[in-house]
């Protein structure tokens, strides 16, 4: 059965699982913001089951280049739908929030699926 949380306690679980992200990973984070949107709504060419947890939507670390001052933020956006269907309780949920901020992070910091897996990063 899914795990129902309201926006307000959805953010809670957000910022508690940032709290406990190591301070290694968020040193490097440089002009991100974190979203949270209700439900993943599945673009054109993907199947219409298609469900994300989070994904990372910017220019990463390692691909900015002189010209990236005064642009708009980085976004790490998360769908609180994706969570409650996967997550039995609150435990549940701030776990899975960790493992995909970690995940997405690593895109930020210019890791790509391949060894964002083999680290054993989601």
């Amino acid at each position: 059965m899914p795990f129902r949380v309201s926006t307000d306690a959805f953010h809670l679980a957000a910022t508690e699982a940032f709290r406990l992200l190591p301070p290694a990973l968020l040193e490097p984070l440089d002009n991100v913001q974190i979203f949270i949107e209700e439900a993943y709504e599945p673009l054109p060419h993907e199947h219409p089951d298609t469900q994300l947890f989070g994904y990372y939507d910017g220019v990463a670390l390692t691909e900015r280049g002189i010209d990236e001052m005064g642009r708009l933020p980085d976004r790490i956006v998360l769908f609180k739908a994706t969570f409650e269907q996967a997550c039995q309780n609150w435990t549940d949920m701030v776990r899975e929030l960790r493992i995909t901020l970690v995940h997405e992070i690593a895109h930020h910091i210019g890791l790509d699926e391949r060894r964002i897996h083999e680290l054993g990063w989601g």
